[in-house]
Formats: C-alpha cells, structure tokens, sequence
C-alpha cells in the first residue's frame, strides 16, 4: 500500500471526484467544449482545495481519436497542474482503441503526484489498488481507499458492460483481510470504479436516497458479487462510480452507500450542470459527508 496521503491536523480529509470528462479530438468544436471542462476542473480544484483528486474513468474518447496518448495529456493537465496528490480509474472508453491501459498509465506516472499503479499482474484489470490514508499523527494509516478496473464490454454472447471480474473480488477481500489483522479491525474504507454494480438499481429504492436519477443503471448483466463481498468484509462505507451522465444519486444499501459522481465533461451526453462529487472523511469516524459541487459554485447534498 502506497501511503503518500494523510488526514488533516483537524481530522479531516477531502477528496473530490472528477468523472466522464471526455475530453475529445482535436476539432475546433471539441476544443471548446475542452476547453470548459478543464476551466470547471481548475474552479472547483481551487474552490475546495482537497487532499486528493480522484478521477473515475472516461477521462477521454479514444475510439477515432487520431492520438488518444496526446488526448489523455490534455485530460489530465488541470489535475497535473494543480500539484496535489491524485489517483486514476479507467472508464470504459479511455483505451476503448488505438491506446492501451498501461500506455495510460504510464502518462500517468510522468508526474511525481499521481497515485496510480497497475496493481496485481496475475488478475484481471490495469488499476486495482489500494491507498492508506494515515493518521494526522502518522502513526498509522486511518483509512484506505480501493480502486478498481470494471473493464469495458462483456463477450459478445452476453452483452452489455464488463463486470469487476472474481479474481479482483478475491484481492480486494486479502487486502481488507490483512489490512484488519493489522489494525485490529476492519479499517474505514472507500471504493472507486468506473461502472456501477447491480446493486446500483437497489440503493435507488435503499435508505437515505438523495440525488436524482434520469437514465437507467448500466450496470453489468453479471453480477460477480463485490458488493456482497464489501458488506461481508465491513470496512468499505461508501462507493463512487461514473458512466451513468444523468444520475447523480447515493442510496444506502445494507450499510454501503452508494454514490455516483457528477458528469464533468461538456463534450458529451447529459442534462446536469456539470460539477464534481466531493467526499469528506473524519479519522476514527466510520461514515463520510458528501455533495455535488455545480459548475455555477451551487451545492447539491
């Protein structure tokens, strides 16, 4: 675990969550709408001024993208100039085609700041990692923050999305595993990935629902049991996903809740204002506040 993050003296620690920022080509066109995403990404950075940047997939187009590495570059620049901590999952149309994850991923790593790792080469994915967040004192890490890979499309004869595959599930439940043996108890933990899980559709109609949901969940049509797998192990307390533009709602399900971020990106679908999802951990609390933070400074909680 990767422990360059730490809580604030105050106790607190802030991330804010930037998804499906589809940043595009180079035509006249999709250089403006560009051009909006980034200045939106810079305000709200500047704004809430987090601890870390979380992005969660869709960072770009790539499929007939003439150079999706260069492409990705200009996605990532406002995070990259900002010069404070953040992290990457990848969507389901950053290496959709003509660029590799791990071409992306080595972008990524250019810069001292970034967070992101590849993660176990013996499993499914480019991106499953965890990060600790240590305590203000530094004694020990307080919280932990897990990434997934959830793919891009299924095999043909099913159709539909790519799931988070077993084999994910399985490291994520040795990580939670021995991250609990050595604190003695299951450590306060988040979750980030790109495709929401089936449970999705459930938290609509779970407890404490805020937010609005305009589209269906794209969830996959196999369920490989994470979810399941998160309330088993007790220490994951909310999840964050993208993909979905026009919902933007949390519903608590089991203990978890379940959140999605807010469309960032002006260069494709969706009828929201767009914005960012911003997260809030106390050190010793097992539970976080969160909102949305719109493009005209408004809040949504």
């Amino acid at each position: 675990m990767v422990s360059k993050l730490k809580f604030r003296h105050d106790g607190a620690f802030k991330i804010i969550q930037f998804t499906d920022m589809h940043i595009g080509n180079d035509h006249e066109e999709d250089r403006v709408k560009d051009g909006m995403t980034a200045d939106l990404i810079r305000r709200i950075i500047a704004s809430e001024q987090p601890d870390l940047i979380v992005l969660t997939g869709d960072m770009i187009w790539s499929d007939g993208v003439a150079n999706p590495q260069q492409t990705f570059r200009r996605a990532i620049m406002p995070v990259v100039e900002s010069g404070l901590p953040w992290a990457a999952v990848y969507g389901n149309h950053d290496a959709e085609s003509g660029v590799t994850r791990e071409e992306l991923l080595a972008i990524q790593q250019e810069h001292e700041q970034c967070l992101s790792v590849a993660g176990p080469a013996d499993i499914n994915g480019v991106g499953n990692y965890v990060l600790g967040i240590e305590g203000a004192s530094g004694d020990s890490d307080a919280a932990a923050l897990y990434f997934f890979d959830s793919g891009i499309n299924a095999p043909k004869p099913i159709g539909g999305y790519a799931w988070i595959h077993p084999d994910q599930v399985h490291w994520y439940t040795e990580q939670s595993r021995r991250l609990a043996e050595q604190h003695g108890s299951p450590l306060p933990a988040l979750a980030f990935f790109h495709i929401p899980f089936p449970e999705y559709e459930e938290a609509w109609t779970g407890e404490d629902v805020t937010g609005t949901k305009e589209e269906n969940v794209e969830c996959p049509r196999v369920n490989t049991g994470l979810f399941g797998a998160m309330v088993h192990m007790g220490d994951v307390m909310g999840t964050f996903v993208g993909h979905d533009h026009d919902n933007d709602y949390c519903g608590t399900l089991h203990g978890i809740r379940l959140c999605y971020g807010r469309v960032s990106g002006y260069n494709c679908y969706g009828k929201f204002q767009r914005g960012a999802r911003v997260i809030t951990l106390s050190e010793g609390k097992r539970s976080f506040e969160t909102w949305i933070t719109e493009a005209d400074e408004g809040i949504v909680r």
